[in-house]
């Protein structure tokens, strides 16, 4: 079984970013750059199910600026097998990146792809259900666990109300939320063993899709600062403050 998994380089999750001045956008020269942390934990479990015998080749792929090349890199040091980078200097959006999954997933027929649930970058959590409608393929969204066996996925997903198992056929996409396993960092000899698998570099054109983004951004602004809080001396006087404030 091949797995294809779809990684994004975002801005370091543990790294504070500043909205541009103008409000344009979120400002990222000379910030530290890594793969988003979902899309990690999704490398980890294709690694696993390799490892187990489970898959036979896992394929990452990544789209956006030629950078996406070291995030690739990454992957391979955990132990994927080759990448793919479709390179562009556009913002793609969910809807593009879906297509061009689509695309390599048609060169590519692998009978799972699995992603992480979202970007924690732009927290759109799109890409994963637009690629599955794209395709007609079966979808399990936020897994916590997956077992697969008998050309099925079992998978536990995490709701509002606790955990909902769910049972889909292959070929599926799955995408997966943080407490599915703990990624593995990459060994010295495992990142050097990386620089020698092969990277395969694609266009945007070179998968029919037109990365022209579809939604325009207005306005980036910073949340509010927390105001300071202050004692009541009542229930009644918290219950008519929380009214005031249109919380209850």
């Amino acid at each position: 079984m091949k797995v294809l998994v779809p990684v994004k380089r975002v801005v370091d999750p543990y790294v504070r970013v500043r909205i541009r001045a103008d409000g344009s956008g979120v400002d990222i020269a000379n910030l530290k750059m890594a793969m988003n942390p979902f899309d990690e934990i999704a490398v980890e479990e294709a690694v696993r199910w390799k490892e187990r015998g489970i898959a036979e080749e896992v394929v990452t792929v990544s789209i956006g600026e030629p950078k996406v090349v070291e995030t690739l890199r990454t992957a391979l040091a955990m132990g994927a097998d080759r990448a793919i980078a479709v390179q562009t200097e556009v913002a793609v959006q969910p809807l593009e990146v879906a297509k061009m999954l689509r695309a390599i997933v048609e060169r590519e027929q692998p009978r799972v792809v699995i992603m992480g649930k979202q970007a924690v970058d732009d927290d759109s959590n799109q890409t994963g259900q637009m690629l599955a409608a794209l395709l007609g393929w079966a979808q399990a969204t936020f897994a916590s666990r997956i077992d697969l066996s008998d050309g099925e996925a079992e998978v536990a997903r995490e709701v509002d109300e606790g955990i909902e198992v769910v049972r889909v056929k292959l070929p599926a996409v799955i995408t997966v939320d943080l407490r599915l396993n703990e990624p593995r960092y990459a060994s010295l000899p495992n990142i050097m063993k990386a620089k020698r698998k092969p990277v395969e570099t694609l266009t945007p054109a070179d998968l029919g899709v037109d990365p022209t983004p579809r939604l325009e951004y207005i306005r980036f602004e910073e949340p509010p600062k927390r105001q300071a809080g202050r004692k009541v001396e009542s229930v009644r006087e918290l219950v008519e403050e929380l009214v005031k404030r249109g919380v209850i």
